[in-house]
């Protein structure tokens, strides 16, 4: 149980990390589309789109590579390995702005685009800046010092915020000035990630581990490979409606094909937290057990934490749109509330799972199968229906499928049946719990409150929710309290 709580509060810092980055880009977004028309804010998004889409490649998975190693070896070594992985990611930024600027015209004919152009080659220094900066969750979670990560990354998304939104407000209502702040808030965010990386070996000298780069490499590049796959099979519905539908579609796209903020919060605090503890369980060939019950904790902790708020967001979609975007992204609501079906499905996390187990090559294949199944589906629904709704509806099932597979396959690995890794019952009892809640509470709110403004209906209804949803837990069993009381101890 002390382990169990140890990890909770863990994972707890990593959401907040994780939470602050998603709430911050997502007001960053907010204010962006209400400052820029839509043509400005589309060619901004598709900037980040080539951003995020190229970063796989260019890390080569080197940030995934601290909390498989780490564990592994002293602090003096630590600290050696660190700075060498430092070094290599700082070359592939500047290989990686390299190729931003000279290809910044290929680009943007195959977007369509040809202000693209001039956007990428100012934004093109971001990389070089920003990469060296990667990997702060894998040191610190090492170190069960995750408090870090939150500051870090309030700290650096803050930074971002500011020099974003400044020059936009007080200079010129242009995208161009946005990456001008993008450039600026690099390079400081630079020289706070290198004091941070330090932080865990204050006063340590760093030893030479040992850990040459073919080692390195050895591990790192199944997961290049996977992770190429998966940026490969996530920005097919980005491409396919930038493409074929232009750029202010694509607008209405970024802004509402998103994650709810705390479930990317709880699934990636889960598995930064649970990669290192799995990785030292395989390296010391303990029984597997270890593995299968933290995971199988985490799992459950976060479908009571996730379908709540998965279930009210489904239901509010439309508002919570038009409060965060204004009534000229109403139509961003339809994509939301698809990406939102996601949400039941992505509380299985999989990733820290094979990959500890020393399966990369199977989660490679996994992903080459489903971008290969998404860009081929994807485009067939475009020339049978012509809707972007169809494209983001393929992409949901295709991922739906992936999910389930790795699952499958999990399951096998570790000896157990689909459902002893998989409560399918008791998901569909915390599901079930979180939709007649939902439910009555849209009815109070209809017959009472039938014409609230916006955010009183959201804010009230969040209310109510809340409390029709606590009291009722103790009919469906399900134990908030044993949750959430790990995070309010002290140690």
């Amino acid at each position: 149980m002390k382990g169990s709580g140890s990890n909770t509060r863990q994972a707890f810092w990593v959401g907040i990390g994780s939470f602050s980055t998603f709430l911050i880009g997502l007001v960053t977004a907010a204010v962006l589309s209400r400052l820029l028309d839509k043509q400005e804010y589309g060619t901004y998004r598709q900037i980040l789109y080539v951003y995020n889409t190229l970063l796989i490649v260019f890390t080569a998975g080197l940030p995934r590579v601290f909390s498989y190693f780490l564990p592994r070896y002293g602090l003096p070594e630590g600290k050696e390995i660190v700075f060498k992985i430092s070094r290599v990611l700082f070359l592939a930024g500047l290989v990686f702005s390299l190729f931003l600027f000279f290809f910044s015209g290929i680009i943007a004919q195959i977007l369509r685009n040809p202000e693209l152009a001039r956007g990428l080659k100012y934004f093109s220094p971001v990389p070089m800046l920003l990469l060296p900066t990667l990997g702060i969750e894998g040191i610190f979670s090492t170190y069960k010092k995750t408090l870090f990560i939150a500051i870090y990354n309030v700290l650096s998304r803050s930074l971002v915020f500011v020099f974003i939104l400044i020059p936009v407000l007080l200079i010129s209502k242009s995208y161009l000035y946005a990456i001008y702040g993008w450039v600026i808030s690099s390079f400081i965010i630079l020289l706070v990630a290198y004091y941070f990386k330090n932080i865990p070996y204050k006063g340590v000298k760093p030893v030479k581990s040992g850990l040459s780069f073919r080692e390195i490499l050895a591990y790192s590049l199944p997961i290049v490979s996977a992770s190429i796959a998966g940026t490969i099979f996530r920005s097919a519905n980005q491409f396919y409606i930038s493409r074929y539908f232009g750029t202010e579609v694509f607008a209405d796209f970024s802004n509402g094909f998103i994650e709810i903020p705390f479930v990317s919060m709880i699934t990636s605090a889960t598995s930064v937290v649970l990669m290192p503890v799995f990785s030292k369980v395989v390296y010391e060939k303990s029984d597997v057990a270890q593995i299968t019950g933290p995971w199988r904790n985490a799992l459950n902790k976060s479908a009571i934490l996730i379908y709540p708020m998965v279930v009210f967001f489904l239901f509010y979609s439309k508002e919570v749109v038009t409060i965060i975007y204004s009534e000229a992204y109403e139509s961003s609501s339809v994509f939301f509330s698809i990406a939102i079906v996601q949400n039941f499905f992505n509380i299985i996390i999989f990733a820290p799972l094979l990959l500890s187990l020393g399966k990369s090559k199977f989660y490679a294949r996994l992903f080459y199968g489903l971008a290969a199944a998404t860009w081929v589906f994807e485009y067939a629904v475009i020339k049978i229906f012509n809707t972007p709704v169809s494209v983001a509806v393929c992409f949901v099932i295709i991922s739906v499928c992936g999910t389930l597979i790795s699952l499958f396959y999990s399951a096998r690995l570790l000896g157990t049946s689909f459902f002893k890794l998989f409560p399918v019952g008791r998901l569909l009892v915390i599901g079930l719990h979180s939709l007649i809640s939902i439910v009555i509470v849209r009815f109070i709110m209809i017959e009472l409150f039938p014409e609230l403004h916006i955010i009183l209906s959201v804010g009230i209804g969040w209310i109510l929710y809340l409390i029709v949803l606590l009291p009722s837990a103790r009919v469906f069993k399900i134990n908030y309290r044993e949750i959430l009381m790990p995070l309010l101890k002290r140690n």
